[in-house]
């Protein structure tokens, strides 16, 4: 016969798989007829563009294309600088066995090199290398048995904090703007643009999510007397997103990704470049839920019976955010007091600790300097500046999952008269602490009326390893606090190996 019990549902969130992958994306591309022959790379450099993404059986697909700018030395009498602008598309497809359609999908595609190679005076090879990072979940809501209709009903309880999806959803947001040149500057041509979103803050207000940054970009160009400048300027970037049942207490994941970059020469205003950017904003919104479970449960003068389903949820996700402040000072006689037209900076880490409420990050600056010869080229060269980072986060120990993300925040570099470089970094980390726990929820709870209940009055048992009062009252239908007032036992989760106990017949 079923039992009458009280339920609550929970969405529960579950991370049901992850997977970190580089991937290579190779194309070739074919020298404009307007532009001199190649003769050899100086620098190449681009931007990850995602078209579509989607959940299939078993796996995830992703298209989109990488905006590549090569600045190159030209096969011609001057030996003159130029650049060509190219696209790599690409279709990538990543196996996840237990992905399916109707699940979520966090995903993150960040380049981590380009190459090109020349094949001739008119054609290049070009190979990158992009770190994906995947993460696929799915979201149910549990009913959890909250009250149960039995009189003597004994009950093993669990406080817990689930992480609870409230919501999520997506918008796009357009960066336009028109950098303005000086006036003497006749553009030829652009020779590459960086482009990162910055000063990432999100506000909860009235079912909305209002997602602020800044596109910072940086462009290096050509004049038509040949000569090389620079112009970097922060574009808003602003979206709405519509999250029903929301509030300013919930903790807002959100996540931008770069659908679509033009960056080309104004057409209706001279000396001036125009750069549009269409850009993705994915919004998922939590919420820290207290749930009162019932791990176990049985009734000493009837029996009961239920069925238990596993899950694994999410506790609790805490986040904080930290910055590294890197100062250092680099020799870099290659300068020679000559300008720096631009510096790529790319940070990694090479080991992670976790400590009891602290993490200690080791890692590694690449520096690729662009700067003006003595000659009046252009010439590169790469720095590794190494570092470490201690960042203090309350309830991290080396059992926690932690995820990392750095967003360069400032970065500054003066030529001293010494051929050394003064190097200014600020890595703003912001760092998700994730902790996760298998429960069994109880469901489909019955009574067998026609089971025999144990006639004993007091028997004496003698621990074993492993039992606990709970287990040793349920086994002869007793309770552990008839067990322990009749045993003197002040500490229930307190038990020797081979102490003798009285067992007690429950009487209710």
């Amino acid at each position: 016969m079923a039992v009458e019990t009280t339920k609550d549902s929970v969405c529960i969130n579950q991370i049901v798989e992850q997977k970190n992958e580089s991937v290579i994306v190779e194309g070739d591309s074919i020298i404009p007829d307007i532009k001199p022959d190649i003769l050899s790379a100086i620098s190449t450099s681009g931007t990850v563009c995602i078209y579509k993404r989607e959940i299939l059986e078993g796996k995830i697909r992703i298209d989109g294309s990488i905006d590549t700018y090569i600045m190159y030395l030209a096969d011609d009498e001057q030996g003159s600088i130029r650049s060509i602008n190219s696209n790599i598309d690409f279709t990538q497809v990543i196996d996840l066995p237990r992905a399916k359609p109707d699940m979520m999908l966090e995903m993150e595609a960040k380049l981590k090199s380009v190459e090109c190679r020349v094949l001739n005076g008119r054609k290049i090879s070009m190979k990158a290398i992009l770190d994906i990072e995947a993460k696929v979940s799915s979201n149910e809501n549990v009913d959890i048995i909250s009250q149960v209709d039995v009189t003597d009903i004994q009950m093993l309880n669990k406080d817990l904090t689930i992480h609870s999806l409230i919501g999520s959803g997506s918008t796009k947001a357009y960066a336009k703007d028109t950098f303005v040149l000086d006036n003497t500057h006749n553009l030829a041509e652009i020779m590459k643009a960086d482009v990162k979103i910055i000063n990432k803050d999100t506000k909860i207000s009235y079912n909305k999510v209002l997602a602020k940054s800044d596109m910072n970009v940086k462009l290096i160009y050509l004049t038509e007397d040949n000569q090389i400048h620079s112009i970097e300027n922060v574009i808003p970037v602003m979206g709405f997103i519509d999250i029903p049942d929301i509030g300013e207490e919930n903790i807002c994941d959100v996540k931008y990704e770069m659908k679509n970059l033009i960056v080309k020469p104004n057409s209706v205003e001279e000396h001036s470049i125009y750069i549009e950017a269409e850009i993705e904003v994915f919004c998922t919104v939590y919420q820290n839920q207290e749930v009162n479970l019932i791990e176990d449960l049985y009734s000493p003068s009837r029996g009961l019976s239920f069925t238990q389903k596993q899950m694994k949820v999410m506790q609790t996700k805490q986040i904080t955010k930290s910055t590294c402040n890197i100062r250092e000072t680099q020799l870099l006689p290659e300068l020679q007091g000559n300008r720096i037209y631009d510096v790529e900076v790319l940070p990694e880490i090479t080991k992670q600790t976790l400590l009891s409420d602290r993490i200690l990050y080791e890692g590694e600056l690449s520096l690729s300097f662009i700067y003006e010869t003595n000659a009046n080229k252009v010439d590169t060269k790469v720095l590794k500046v190494p570092f470490n980072f201690n960042m203090d986060f309350a309830g991290v120990n080396s059992n926690s999952t932690v995820e990392t993300n750095i967003e360069i925040s400032m970065q500054n570099f003066v030529v001293t008269s010494d051929n050394s470089v003064d190097v200014k970094v600020d890595l703003d980390f912001t760092v998700a602490l994730a902790k996760n726990a298998e429960i069994n929820i109880i469901d489909d709870i019955k009574e067998d009326e026609n089971r025999k209940i144990s006639t004993y009055s007091m028997i004496i048992y003698f621990v074993k390893p492993g039992d606990t009062l709970w287990k040793i009252a349920k086994k002869f239908g007793s309770t552990v606090e008839e067990i322990a007032r009749v045993n003197g036992i002040e500490e229930v989760n307190k038990l020797n190996v081979a102490q003798q106990l009285f067992i007690p017949r429950y009487h209710g």
